[in-house]
């Protein structure tokens, strides 16, 4: 192998390994850039969550109101219906 010949291998040598590190920079590039997408969504399910908990707790806060205005409703019906079956039976009419 000549001199010449020799000096032309090592530069596509060279070259190729450039590109290769050209190519490499631009795959981490890219991860970093995929990285710092990945970082947001997880920010932002992060601030889903915790609105998402403060709704539930709202609405489990709600719903025990609910229950317990249910219950007492429930407990003034039976007690009305107590009272209309007194008076029915009272005059002859049950």
């Amino acid at each position: 192998m000549t001199e010449q010949s020799a000096i032309d291998a090592a530069v596509k040598r060279l070259a190729l390994a450039l590109d290769a590190l050209d190519a490499a920079v631009e795959r981490r590039r890219d991860n970093d850039r995929d990285e710092d997408a990945l970082a947001q969504q997880l920010q932002d399910l992060g601030t889903d969550r915790s609105r998402l908990a403060a709704a539930l707790d709202g609405e489990t806060a709600r719903s025990r109101r609910l229950e317990a205005t249910n219950h007492e409703i429930a407990q003034r019906l039976d007690t009305a219906i107590t009272s209309i079956q007194t008076v029915l039976a009272a005059h002859g009419e049950g």
